[in-house]
Parts: structure tokens; sequence; C-alpha cells
């Protein structure tokens, strides 16, 4: 009598992704999701123009006022099904960033090249929390290339942590950046484990 397929739980795992208004969070969250992502987003209007700033990203019509929400499962050996929390932007909804980061394993820095500063504050809140995280560059169309040097010096930030280029609107760019970051969760946690490519 031939035996039910045993079926393997995925284990849970909360992620948070952040970074400065206009880098493409919802956008990558989008892209990576099994499921249709919730999104808070409102409308941009006039009212907003003296504390959002659109240079750089004067085509943005849309905002997250609360957070974004997307869930990715990978299977396997140890399979695992993450959690993606998108963080709004603007320094005004920053009272909502304790909460999101409530229970996540770590988060990815989104930035953009071309407003580069307004990621540092997502890094400096990840760091003084003890969050891992990975920075990933999105990289827009049009940009003027940087070094990973440039922007680690940008970022002040040790060499242990993780960068990368991305495009924020492909699944497995994004798929990339979160392998790297669940790698880089796994080092810390577990220092002293030996790589399967080892």
């Amino acid at each position: 009598m031939t035996q039910p397929e045993r079926t393997v739980e995925r284990e849970r795992i909360k992620l948070v992704i952040g970074g400065g208004f206009g880098v493409g969070k919802t956008t990558a969250i989008g892209a990576v999701s099994d499921i249709d992502p919730l999104k808070t987003e409102e409308v941009l209007t006039t009212r907003s123009a003296a504390t959002d700033s659109l240079h750089g990203v004067e085509n943005k019509t849309h905002t997250t006022v609360a957070f974004d929400f997307g869930r990715v499962g990978w299977d396997g050996p140890d399979p695992v099904e993450l959690y993606l929390f998108g963080a709004p932007g603007q320094l005004r909804f920053w009272s909502l960033w304790h909460d999101l980061c409530d229970g996540a394993s770590g988060a990815v820095v989104l930035a953009d090249t071309r407003r580069i500063e307004s990621s540092f504050h997502a890094a400096d809140f990840f760091e003084h929390r003890g969050l891992p995280f990975v920075i990933a560059v999105n990289t827009f169309p049009g940009t003027k290339p940087r070094t990973p040097d440039d922007i680690r010096d940008a970022f002040s930030v040790k060499d242990t942590v993780p960068l990368m280029f991305c495009d924020a609107r492909d699944g497995g760019s994004v798929a990339s950046v979160l392998v790297t970051l669940f790698t880089h969760i796994l080092k810390i946690r577990y220092p002293d484990l030996t790589p399967l490519d080892a």
C-alpha cells in the first residue's frame, strides 16, 4: 500500500523592504509576490508638495501611506514562505516602521542612485535595531552608473553588509536580492554553518 506523500510545512519568515520615497519598494514586492500584493497607495496631490519632494521622480503619481504586503514561497528540502512588508518612504510615516519591523528576520534597503541619500535613514534604522540587511540599488533607466565601493562609502556600512544591483520590475532580480538577504541572515545566525557548495 502506497503511503501518502508527507507535506513539509514552509517556515514563515518576515522581511521588511525599506528605502526612500519613490525608490521602487511597491514595484519590487509586486514583481516577486505569489499573490496580488496588498497596497495602501494614495494619489499624490499638490497639498503634499511641501513634504514629498518629487525631485528625480517627477512622474510619480501615487505613494504608499501605510505598507505594502506580498508573499513568496520557495519549495525544496527546507521550504520557506517569505512575508514581505514594504515600508513607506517619507519620514512623516516613520512611526509605522517600528511596528513593521516587529518579528522581522531581516530587511532590504532599496536605493536609487539619483537620490541615494533618501535611503540613508533606512540603513541607519535597521542598523540601530540590529536587524540584518542588504543594500539593493534599483537600476533605473538612464541613471549614472556608480561603483559598489562608491555606494558603500556613501552609506558608510561595513564590508559585511551585502550590496547588489537589481531591477525592481523584474521578479527574478528581486528574488536574487531576497536570496542574498536570506543567506546573510543564516550566516549571522549560524556563523559556523558550512555552505553546501564549500
